[in-house]
């Protein structure tokens, strides 16, 4: 009897178990589904709101094609007051040429040219929205007041006598320019000078401050200040590293606070985060890399993401991606974006997360060749495109469409199709 009374409850407590599994499994998966839509309804929240904030964008100005058409290489606009809107914009062009367009309606203001020397990308100065920079290939950085109309540079930071400059950047207190070199014999440097002194006479050359030349054995393709921190400098090279400097160190190997590797030849660098402790890069071959410098002193990996081929690892609607533009950081929604297009001018912006890469808004219908260049302003949350087409346009939210057709694409090869050169499999082992 006692045998039969404990197998009779071993059968009823297996049968309440059942029980228990049929009526209340789905209220556990209710609740876990409802505790992973809560923990991802931010991203959720702000990946929607990302989609609808871009796939607003519409043509609201095209700049009128220059009698010597040119691929649009690189693209910045003046950094005013807060309370101002930005008013120029400058573009670096195939043709060895600086060109300075009003911001609001992409009006043609005027052109520096530096032939036979090739000008490498544009900035403007921080603080003065009149100052723009570029490196040029006959080893010096010349800075121009885009108030004047004359051809005579307001600065010219002289280098040495090998240096070929292909990379610069200024820094967010306008006090130090820098320049990266293509490599010249054994000689691959970063180049320091002192940007104060009086723009208003074109004094005599400025000489360097000094130079870090151990870091890269390859061009220094990118060079990128820190956003906020002006003593903090990232470079990028054909040699695949990425390093990351803080020049008020006394000399290079204090100064080098990381060498990330990105397997490849580096053709984009930039910071994003909170607080801009992220760095990341693109490749020529299409690749991206992400990493985490506040992981410096920890035991944890710094690398945040590493894709071989960008192309692969997105699925574009109706087409495929062709190839990568740059990057940009997301302030607002705290997202880093990579920019990338096809070869009939259509843009992708796709969205950058530790699981990987999701594309989150397309242009069309602006430009009808490869987009070189971009320029997002966070002001007005607008996008500045430069392309093979020659064409300049800016996007605004809302804007009107526009009929206008789309110019045929370039035939020349560019100077970066010219220079980009094959990686070199040699790197040496670097920092955390």
């Amino acid at each position: 009897l006692v045998f039969f009374s404990l197998q009779q409850d071993v059968i009823a407590g297996f049968l309440y178990a059942i029980l228990i599994l049929v009526v209340f499994h789905p209220v556990v998966d209710l609740i876990d589904n409802f505790n992973l839509t809560y923990k991802y309804a931010p991203l959720i929240i702000i990946m929607e709101k990302m989609e609808e904030q871009f796939g607003r964008l519409r043509i609201a100005k095209r700049s009128v094609l220059s009698e010597e058409p040119a691929y649009l290489l690189d693209i910045d606009v003046s950094k005013p007051a807060q309370s101002e809107s930005s008013h120029f914009v400058a573009v670096s062009c195939s043709n060895q040429s600086i060109r300075i367009y009003n911001r609001a309606t992409l009006t043609f203001l005027r052109e520096y040219s530096t032939c036979p020397g090739m000008l490498n990308g544009v900035r403007f100065a921080h603080t003065r929205d009149s100052l723009v920079f570029s490196a040029c290939t006959d080893g010096t950085v010349k800075c121009w007041d885009v108030r004047l109309a004359t051809q005579k540079a307001a600065q010219i930071f002289s280098g040495y006598p090998s240096n070929v400059f292909i990379s610069f950047d200024i820094n967010c207190s306008d006090l130090i320019v820098c320049a990266g070199t293509e490599k010249v014999e054994k000689d691959t440097v970063l180049v320091f000078w002192d940007a104060r002194g009086d723009t208003n006479c074109a004094s005599k050359n400025k000489e360097p401050l000094g130079v870090y030349s151990e870091s890269h054995n390859d061009d220094i393709t990118r060079i990128c200040f820190h956003p906020t921190k002006p003593s903090l400098v990232v470079s990028g090279s054909t040699d695949g590293l990425v390093n990351v400097f803080d020049i008020n160190k006394d000399n290079e190997d204090d100064a080098l606070i990381s060498t990330c590797n990105s397997d490849s030849s580096v053709s984009f660098i930039g910071w994003s985060g909170k607080d801009y402790k992220q760095v990341y890069c693109m490749t020529h071959d299409e690749g991206f890399s992400w990493w985490d410098l506040a992981q410096l002193d920890t035991e944890e990996p710094i690398t945040l993401l590493h894709v071989l081929d960008v192309r692969e690892a997105v699925c574009i609607e109706n087409g495929t991606l062709n190839y990568l533009v740059g990057g940009l950081y997301h302030e607002k929604a705290d997202k880093l974006l990579l920019i990338g297009g096809t070869s009939t001018g259509n843009i992708h912006l796709i969205s950058c997360g530790l699981d990987g890469l999701s594309v989150v808004g397309a242009l069309r219908g602006g430009h009808a060749a490869a987009v070189r260049s971009f320029c997002w302003d966070a002001a007005d949350e607008s996008l500045l495109t430069g392309a093979e087409d020659a064409q300049l346009l800016l996007w605004k939210p809302g804007a009107a469409e526009r009929s206008l057709a789309k110019k045929a694409s370039l035939k020349t090869a560019s100077s970066v199709q010219k220079r980009v050169r094959v990686h070199s499999t040699s790197l040496r082992s670097g920092k955390k």
